[in-house]
Protein backbone atom coordinates (compact mmCIF):
# COMPACT_ATOMS: atom_id res chain seq x y z
CA UNK A 1 0.00 0.00 0.00
CA UNK A 2 1.13 3.81 -1.10
CA UNK A 3 2.46 5.81 1.96
CA UNK A 4 -0.12 8.53 0.16
CA UNK A 5 -3.18 9.07 2.33
CA UNK A 6 -6.36 9.75 0.75
CA UNK A 7 -5.93 6.63 -1.70
CA UNK A 8 -9.36 5.02 -3.16
CA UNK A 9 -8.38 1.83 -2.06
CA UNK A 10 -8.19 3.11 1.93
CA UNK A 11 -11.22 5.12 1.06
CA UNK A 12 -13.29 2.35 -0.31
CA UNK A 13 -12.07 -0.88 1.35
CA UNK A 14 -15.31 -2.40 0.88
CA UNK A 15 -15.23 -2.04 -3.03
CA UNK A 16 -11.60 -2.76 -4.13
CA UNK A 17 -13.00 -5.28 -6.00
CA UNK A 18 -15.73 -3.38 -7.70
CA UNK A 19 -12.98 -0.45 -8.46
CA UNK A 20 -10.63 -3.30 -10.06
CA UNK A 21 -13.77 -4.49 -12.03
CA UNK A 22 -15.37 -1.15 -13.44
CA UNK A 23 -11.43 0.04 -14.37
CA UNK A 24 -11.59 -2.57 -17.19
CA UNK A 25 -15.41 -2.46 -18.21
CA UNK A 26 -16.16 1.46 -18.06
CA UNK A 27 -14.13 3.76 -19.67
CA UNK A 28 -15.45 6.42 -17.69
CA UNK A 29 -14.92 5.16 -14.78
CA UNK A 30 -11.63 4.26 -15.42
CA UNK A 31 -11.28 7.91 -16.31
CA UNK A 32 -12.02 9.16 -13.50
CA UNK A 33 -10.15 6.81 -11.32
CA UNK A 34 -7.31 7.84 -12.90
CA UNK A 35 -7.88 11.35 -12.54
CA UNK A 36 -8.33 10.77 -9.16
CA UNK A 37 -4.80 8.96 -8.30
CA UNK A 38 -3.29 11.90 -10.05
CA UNK A 39 -4.63 14.76 -8.01
CA UNK A 40 -4.13 13.12 -5.02
CA UNK A 41 -0.85 12.58 -5.61
CA UNK A 42 -0.40 16.15 -6.57
CA UNK A 43 -2.32 17.40 -3.49
CA UNK A 44 0.19 14.95 -1.64
CA UNK A 45 3.10 16.57 -3.12
CA UNK A 46 1.79 20.12 -2.18
CA UNK A 47 1.18 19.44 1.47
CA UNK A 48 4.67 17.68 2.37
CA UNK A 49 6.37 20.67 0.59
CA UNK A 50 7.78 18.27 -2.39
CA UNK A 51 6.70 20.48 -5.09
CA UNK A 52 5.08 23.73 -3.39
CA UNK A 53 2.34 25.35 -4.57
CA UNK A 54 0.07 28.32 -3.62
CA UNK A 55 -2.56 28.05 -1.46
CA UNK A 56 -5.21 28.71 -3.65
CA UNK A 57 -4.13 26.20 -6.16
CA UNK A 58 -3.30 23.52 -3.87
CA UNK A 59 -7.45 24.29 -2.30
CA UNK A 60 -8.55 23.94 -5.96
CA UNK A 61 -6.44 20.58 -6.03
CA UNK A 62 -8.31 19.72 -3.02
CA UNK A 63 -11.51 20.47 -4.11
CA UNK A 64 -11.16 18.32 -7.47
CA UNK A 65 -10.28 15.85 -5.74
CA UNK A 66 -13.49 15.50 -3.73
CA UNK A 67 -16.12 15.89 -7.02
CA UNK A 68 -13.99 12.98 -7.93
CA UNK A 69 -14.04 10.91 -4.89
CA UNK A 70 -18.03 12.07 -4.92
CA UNK A 71 -18.66 10.41 -8.57
CA UNK A 72 -16.71 7.65 -7.76
CA UNK A 73 -18.35 6.68 -4.72
CA UNK A 74 -21.88 7.52 -6.56
CA UNK A 75 -20.49 5.01 -9.12
CA UNK A 76 -19.48 2.20 -6.62
CA UNK A 77 -22.88 2.41 -4.90
CA UNK A 78 -24.97 2.34 -8.05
Amino acid sequence: MSNTPHELAEEFPQHVEKMSALKVSNAHFAKLFESYHDVNRAVHRAETNIEPMEQLAEVELRKTRSRLKDEIAAMLND
